[in-house]
C-alpha cells in the first residue's frame, strides 16, 4: 500500500475542467515530482489533493479515503501543503509562524523542533522576531518549508519552491529539503518547472500536459527520454 494513492482525479474551476483522470502514487519516504509547462495543471493537482478546489476521484492516504474532504482533515492525516507563493503569514514573526505550524501537535518537542529549524536555516534563527512579510523571498520560502515540516507530516506537497528565487538560494533550499527527506522519512510530492533540478531531487516523475499524465517513470529514465529532454531539459 502506497502512502498516497490517487486514481481518476478530475478537478476544475467552476465549469472549466483542468484535470482529467489522473492516476499516481507516492511511497512513504519517497520524493516524486510532477513536471509540465505553464497551464499543464501542476498547481491544480496539489490544490485538488489538499481540498482547495473541487475534485472528484479517489485520494487515499495510508489506505484511508479522502476523496471528499476538508483541508484540515487531510492535515490531521499527516499531509502538509507549501503553496505557490510561499504562503507565510506575513503579519506574524518567524517564531510565530513556526509555532502555528505545530498547532495540531500534542507532544512536548515543539521548541526543540524550532531549534532544529533555526540550525537548518540559520537565517530564520537570526530573524526569529522579524515579521515574515519583511523578509526576502528566499527567507520566506525557507520559513514556509520549515512551518510545513513543523507538523511532522508524513507527506509534504511542495509547489514551485524555486519560483522567484536566485539560483544559489534555490540550490540551498532543495539541498536542505533533500536532507530532510533522507533523515526524517517524510515523503514529498513536488511541483517544479526547473526540470533538471527537480529530477536531481526526486526518484520518480510524472509529466502533465493539458491536465493529463502523458509520461511517468524513474527520474534517470526520463532524463534519457529524447522527447522529455527536448521539452523540459534543454536538450537538442
Amino acid at each position: 500500500m502506497s502512502l498516497l494513492e490517487v486514481s481518476n482525479l478530475t478537478a476544475g474551476y467552476g465549469i472549466v475542467q483542468v484535470l482529467f483522470g489522473l492516476d499516481f502514487r507516492v511511497e512513504a519516504g519517497e520524493a516524486v515530482v510532477i513536471l509540465g509547462a505553464n497551464g499543464a495543471g501542476k498547481t491544480s493537482t496539489l490544490r485538488a489533493l489538499s481540498g482547495m478546489i473541487e475534485a472528484q476521484g479517489s485520494i487515499r492516504v495510508d489506505g484511508v479515503e479522502f476523496g471528499k474532504h476538508r483541508p484540515e482533515k487531510l492535515c490531521a492525516a499527516g499531509v502538509a501543503h507549501v503553496p505557490q507563493g510561499r504562503g507565510t503569514i506575513v503579519d506574524l514573526t518567524v517564531l510565530e509562524n513556526l509555532r502555528i505550524g505545530a498547532y495540531s501537535r500534542k507532544d512536548p518537542d515543539v521548541e526543540s523542533d524550532i531549534a532544529m529549524w533555526f540550525e537548518t536555516f540559520p537565517r530564520l534563527g537570526e530573524r526569529s522576531d522579524q515579521l515574515a512579510g519583511s523578509m526576502s523571498g528566499g527567507e520566506q520560502q525557507m520559513l514556509a518549508i520549515a512551518r510545513a515540516f513543523m507538523s511532522r507530516p508524513k507527506l509534504v506537497l511542495l509547489d514551485e519552491p524555486s519560483l522567484g528565487l536566485a539560483p544559489l538560494v534555490t540550490r540551498e533550499v532543495f539541498t536542505k529539503v533533500r536532507e530532510l527527506v533522507d533523515s526524517t522519512g517524510t515523503a514529498v510530492l513536488l511541483v517544479e518547472q526547473n526540470a533538471n533540478l527537480a529530477l536531481d531531487f526526486a526518484s520518480r516523475a510524472y509529466v502533465l500536459e493539458a491536465g493529463r499524465i502523458v509520461s511517468s517513470g524513474d527520474s534517470a529514465d526520463l532524463r534519457g527520454d529524447e522527447s522529455i529532454r527536448r521539452a523540459y531539459l534543454g536538450g537538442a
